[in-house]
């Protein structure tokens, strides 16, 4: 990872993503989270202000170190014990069967190996565990769709590997045995960037 992507992204992305809008989805994908928790793609922490208040402790990873000292406020600041480590979602260290619920928020687009970073999710929940997800990726109408897939290039380069074309409901439903999701277009944002997936896929018994 270059200069940009550490010292310059994480800025940009945390103030993105602080939007009120975006936090509002926040609180709504994670109001059902339980038990033993893993969230992929911890960023700058945005998420900790969500959780329900008997969540106590969950691991956190990210790839990008240059995202920690942003979080570290973050998780000074919260009630979470927080264990947060650089670790790629392609390949996690985790025992089978060991979350009850992992999360993820505008993550997906831009892991690389995005259908085995679900499947190593889909290991590591237990069985009837959930994975509580919202992402950006690919619209529904054609006519957004063409320059989702214009852009795409300039997005890579600009957000790290931001993929703005990805049909998440699609990858997710490959991996996961039940999904309940809905897709809509976040308020005040533009289309091509702003199509969202919201849902919770859950692990068979």
């Amino acid at each position: 990872m270059g200069f940009y992507s550490q010292r310059i992204l994480p800025y940009l992305l945390d103030w993105s993503l602080s939007d009120p809008t975006m936090a509002q989805y926040r609180r709504e994908v994670l109001a059902n989270v339980t038990g033993e928790v893993l969230e992929i793609g911890f960023g700058t922490g945005l998420n900790l202000s969500y959780y329900p208040e008997n969540i106590h402790k969950l691991v956190a990873i990210d790839a990008n170190p240059g995202v920690h000292n942003l979080a570290r406020k973050r998780i000074q600041k919260s009630h979470i014990t927080v264990d947060n480590r650089v670790l790629n979602g392609e390949n996690l260290p985790m025992a089978d069967n060991t979350f009850d619920s992992v999360v993820s928020t505008w993550t997906l687009c831009s892991i690389a190996k995005v259908e085995q970073a679900l499947q190593e999710i889909y290991r590591v929940l237990k069985p009837g565990g959930k994975f509580f997800f919202v992402e950006h990726g690919l619209s529904n109408e054609p006519q957004v769709q063409v320059w989702q897939n214009r852009l795409n290039p300039i997005q890579k380069v600009i957000g790290d590997g931001c993929h703005l074309n990805r049909n998440i409901r699609q990858l997710i439903e490959k991996r996961f045995d039940t999904v309940t999701l809905k897709e809509f277009y976040a308020e005040k944002t533009p289309k091509f960037v702003g199509y969202l997936y919201q849902g919770v896929a859950t692990k068979a018994v």
